[in-house]
């Protein structure tokens, strides 16, 4: 498919689509959790809330693309700041589409700044990677506050550990790249050669930039779960930011765990659930929820189609 056609097409219609039906369910979680009360505790928050939160929202966008950066740069790709971030931004238009197809959008846009196809996806993988390990972290801190959880902490950590250290085996990569036969890695077509995916992502997940990287991740996704904590506050819910930041990372984990795009229903359910269970009212607990979810996911959605539809075609520097 050409690159006009992915974009003017199929592209366009998915993001369309897509938000329209994301948006009738949350309208239907709207209504199912009482209208007047969620409509007051949205009141309480306000418009200047709900800048403030997406200011923060913003702020993770611009702290996960220094992190793209040093990946294309690991990749020698020294691409230029400003268009590069557009096409970043870009490719959050696609975020609640099926099969991840923002993964396949912010490749065909990196392709005008001659990147090739394994590395745009080398430099994906490795971000993916990045934001599983933060958001691990993230929620295993969040379970020290339960000492009975100490036992699934270490086990987790050693686990999200253990998966790190496997990328950085070269060799192993390189076996099992000869393992796979040749005319089944000829059918891998979205991502480019599999095995030279990988390769490429070793290169932007050896141990100084991993650890960088998974710095990054957790500031950024920080401070989307500080935005939670302010939505809590401004709505009336005292709950400490320990709490809050715990609440957001574990529910962005079901998220990520359900394999749906966006997180969207895992995120939202877990979230509610567990704000209910510290004895926040059902109006708040689904206010809050629906706000920063509209101030993070939706935001980032609506980010990415402007950026898209705002993308040119810069020439790249010699």
């Amino acid at each position: 498919m050409s690159e006009k056609n992915y974009l003017s097409g199929w592209g366009y219609r998915t993001v369309i689509i897509t938000a329209l039906t994301a948006a009738v369910g949350y309208l239907c979680f709207y209504i199912w959790g009482g209208r007047q009360g969620v409509s007051e505790a949205i009141a309480k928050v306000g418009v200047a809330g709900l800048a403030a939160a997406m200011a923060l929202a913003f702020a993770n966008y611009s702290i996960r693309f220094l992190r793209w950066q040093m990946y294309f740069s690991a990749l020698d790709q020294n691409l230029p700041s400003w268009p590069s971030f557009k096409i970043y931004l870009a490719g959050f238009a696609l975020t609640t589409t099926p099969g991840r197809a923002g993964e396949g959008l912010r490749a065909v846009l990196f392709k005008r700044l001659a990147v090739p196809y394994p590395k745009s996806f080398a430099a994906y993988f490795s971000e993916r990677l990045s934001d599983l390990f933060a958001i691990t972290l993230l929620t295993l801190s969040g379970l020290t506050l339960y000492s009975h959880a100490n036992g699934f902490i270490l086990f987790g950590f050693g686990l999200t550990l253990a998966g790190a250290a496997l990328l950085l085996q070269r060799e192993l990569i390189l076996r099992a790249v000869k393992f796979v036969p040749k005319n089944f890695r000829r059918t891998i077509q979205l991502a480019g050669h599999l095995g030279d995916m990988l390769l490429e992502a070793q290169r932007c997940n050896t141990p100084k930039i991993f650890i960088v990287a998974a710095l990054l991740g957790i500031f950024a996704c920080t401070l989307e779960a500080a935005a939670f904590y302010y939505i809590l506050g401004w709505i009336g819910a005292d709950l400490p930011i320990s709490f809050a930041i715990f609440v957001y990372s574990v529910s962005i984990l079901a998220g990520a765990l359900s394999f749906i795009p966006g997180g969207l229903g895992g995120v939202e359910a877990v979230m509610v659930a567990m704000l209910m269970w510290k004895g926040v009212s059902n109006a708040d607990a689904i206010a809050a929820t629906v706000l920063i979810r509209l101030c993070t996911l939706w935001f980032s959605v609506a980010v990415g189609v402007i950026a898209l539809m705002n993308v040119d075609k810069p020439s790249r520097p010699a």
